[in-house]
């Protein structure tokens, strides 16, 4: 299984939408509160984003949510 996470924050319409793609394909993802988290936020910013969802499949990083995308990089 490939190694997914989440960079979400509270009252991002977008973030819950991946989240509920993710759950109801039964993925198992991290998920990380870039509001709550201060450590979370510095991992969103090193890896060159700045908005939510951003969603880590692997090595491979997606900016916003597309649900075909994301299909594509979770096999």
């Amino acid at each position: 299984m490939k190694r997914v996470v989440l960079y979400s924050q509270p009252g991002c319409p977008p973030c819950f939408a991946a989240k509920q793609f993710l759950k109801s394909r039964g993925v198992p993802f991290e998920y990380k509160d870039v509001q709550a988290d201060p450590e979370a936020l510095r991992e969103l910013v090193a890896l060159n984003s700045r908005s939510t969802p951003t969603i880590v499949v692997e090595e491979e990083v997606m900016i916003g949510f597309d649900p075909d995308r994301l299909s594509i990089l979770l096999g």
